[in-house]
């Protein structure tokens, strides 16, 4: 909604005009549970005249139902649209308000405070300018407090607005408020703020808010709103040359070719020269197109459509830069990482990672440290769990164009992606590439994969066999290994307590330490495959993405998935090696089926029941189906 104004009435086109060439603020409320966030934007949509008066009754109204304030208009009501939300009286998701005053338009977030919605507040937050951290004045700096001023500043937030709220409740005490801002300031000292500014307020009752409190004449300084009126916004971060991630190739007939996109830093002028990463192609800008017409210059968040001067191979993805200032390239990355998924990350297992327009196959290599959002302290830990801050390697499946986070918020950040589910399950931000990583290039062979097969007069295969303890699964290998011996083919076992002798005996039996051990075993069972051999692979492989990450690596057809499916009471009834006797007794931690989830495969190649079938007859059915499908050439 738009500020009264005369002007409505009497020039339209003048108050049109004068709307569009305010100044724009994007800001977020953000901090602990119940600190007044939703009440201090319906606060300043009400003390500003811009709240409609069916609005103002429908909040009147339902105060009376679900609101908690009394006898007073809980204006919260204003921003809480969710049903939950009204219920409970808190901000689940991310209610997006656009105001504007007489000297400014707005985008204000209001984002939860509960801390397993942090990752909306973390949304909310990526594109502000400026965030309101507001602390209950009668609980001071709390646990979330911290976390929430601590991912501003990790998303490029460098102006903060202290808002000490529900001053009215300590009878607005300069000694509470001092107190308070004592320990913000100790807190934030290391973060990276340029400015804060603290205000004692009560959202409630409107003190410093739009008006100046006669209960606070301690306090001489601006109102809330007056700061955000005028506050000057450092506009130092994306100084790094001109960048237009290509969204759409525009193609609308056979004279016309736009790359169209949202500038996401620096300026184009007309007959400016610019590259293209990744090809490294140039050329000069022939036109700046528009809804509203051909323009001469164009800026930072315009959506425009370039054309060019020369015929190159320009695709969604590609990113166009000044000549002078490319992006960076790199596949390999040092970056800091907000989970978002109540499922752990774990290193090793393979995600999506999106940035710009490329969505491209990334695995974390390493946890380097955890972040303590309390004191900063650096935490060993091999996982993320919700909410939780780290330092991590990214390697990715190929290069891709970008700048540090650091230089600008657009090219510098990224989501990771869930590759079974599309789930969005954290977000980063780039710090640097690791170049000692990215100058190693694979060797090329003179001798390689189909000759090596051919010799052997068989296709590489990976056997993967999956299922419990006491399965089957290394007995039916055997089996399989034993009949393609005596056909003359070459295979190789990997045995997964053998593996653990050597290759992997650092390794435990946590969930993270499974999914490396399952890494590990895989990028071995490619070498082998490399070299024209049957790799049979015995291993528990609880989890399917583990598995699906095995399966990436092989070449098409290469990989084939052995469900050996034995029923839990069949397979504790064997116990061979007493391990579910110890798993049932507490003193094996984190085993596969009783005290460690098994995820079993939903479309294997194979799948043997070893309850009605021998291991000798199930041996018998996987050389089968290898025969059938032309794994085994004849000689």
């Amino acid at each position: 909604m738009s500020h009264q104004d005369e002007l409505i009435a009497t020039d339209i086109l003048a108050y049109l005009d004068a709307q569009e060439h305010k100044s724009f603020l994007r800001f977020i409320t953000c901090g602990s549970v119940d600190d007044g966030k939703s009440t201090l934007i319906g606060r300043l949509l009400y003390d500003s005249k811009l709240v409609y008066e069916d609005q103002l009754a429908a909040v009147e109204h339902d105060s009376k139902k679900s609101g908690t304030t009394g006898s007073k208009p809980d204006l919260a009501l204003l921003v809480d649209g969710l049903a939950a939300e009204r219920e409970q009286g808190i901000t689940i998701d991310v209610a997006y308000r656009f105001f504007s005053t007489d000297k400014r338009k707005f985008i204000v977030a209001d984002t939860p405070g509960h801390e397993q919605y942090t990752r909306n507040m973390a949304t909310g937050a990526s594109t502000a300018d400026l965030a309101i951290i507001l602390i209950d004045a009668r609980n001071g700096v709390q646990v979330q407090t911290r976390r929430h001023s601590y991912i501003a500043s990790l998303l490029g937030i460098r102006h903060v607005v202290v808002a000490i709220n529900k001053m009215d409740l300590v009878d607005f005490s300069q000694h509470a408020f001092n107190s308070i801002e004592a320990e913000y300031r100790s807190f934030a000292e290391d973060l990276d703020f340029e400015e804060i500014v603290f205000i004692p307020m009560s959202a409630l009752d409107g003190d410093n808010i739009t008006r100046r409190s006669e209960r606070c004449e301690w306090y001489d300084h601006k109102t809330l709103m007056e700061h955000l009126e005028t506050v000057e916004i450092t506009k130092a971060r994306n100084d790094c040359g001109f960048r237009l991630p290509v969204q759409w190739v525009n193609r609308p007939d056979l004279d016309f070719r736009g790359y169209a996109g949202t500038i996401a830093a620096g300026t184009v002028k007309l007959g400016d020269e610019i590259i293209v990463t990744p090809s490294g192609q140039r050329s000069k800008v022939k036109a700046i197109v528009t809804q509203s017409g051909e323009l001469e210059e164009a800026q930072a968040d315009q959506a425009i459509t370039l054309t060019l001067e020369d015929e190159i191979d320009i695709s969604r993805g590609d990113l166009l830069c000044s000549k002078g200032n490319p992006a960076e390239q790199s596949d390999q990355f040092a970056a800091h990482l907000i989970w978002m998924n109540e499922n752990m990350m774990f290193p090793g297992r393979q995600y999506l990672l999106k940035t710009n327009n490329q969505l491209v196959s990334a695995t974390i290599t390493e946890l380097k440290h955890k972040v303590d959002v309390n004191n900063f302290a650096h935490e060993a830990g091999k996982t993320l769990a919700l909410n939780e801050v780290g330092v991590c390697n990214i390697s990715l499946a190929k290069p891709i164009a970008f700048d540090p986070y650091k230089d600008n918020r657009h090219t510098g950040s990224f989501v990771l992606i869930n590759r079974q589910t599309n789930e969005t399950v954290g977000v980063g931000m780039l710090d640097f590439s690791l170049r000692r990583a990215a100058n190693v290039h694979w060797q090329a062979l003179e001798v390689g994969k189909p000759e090596r097969a051919t010799q052997k007069h068989q296709k590489p295969a990976v056997l993967w066999f999956t299922g419990l303890s006491g399965a089957g699964k290394s007995t039916i290998a055997n089996f399989v290994e034993k009949k393609l011996f005596d056909l003359g083919r070459h295979t190789y076992i990997l045995d997964g307590d053998n593996v653990r002798h050597g290759l992997n005996n650092d390794l435990g039996f946590t969930d993270a330490d499974r999914v490396e051990n399952i890494r590990r075993v895989s990028e071995t069972a490619k070498l082998m495959s490399d070299a024209g051999l049957i790799t049979l692979v015995s291993f528990i492989s609880p989890f399917r993405a583990e598995r699906q990450m095995a399966r990436a690596l092989m070449d098409d057809g290469e990989f084939v998935e052995i469900y050996v499916n034995t029923p839990l009471e069949v397979a504790e009834s064997r116990d061979v090696k007493g391990l579910y006797k110890k798993a049932r007794a507490g003193e094996l931690e984190n085993f596969t089926g009783i005290s460690s989830d098994y995820q079993p495969p939903r479309h294997a190649e194979i799948e043997v029941n070893t309850v009605g079938t021998s291991a000798e007859q199930a041996a018998e059915q996987i050389v089968d189906y290898l025969t059938e499908k032309g794994y085994l050439l004849v000689r």
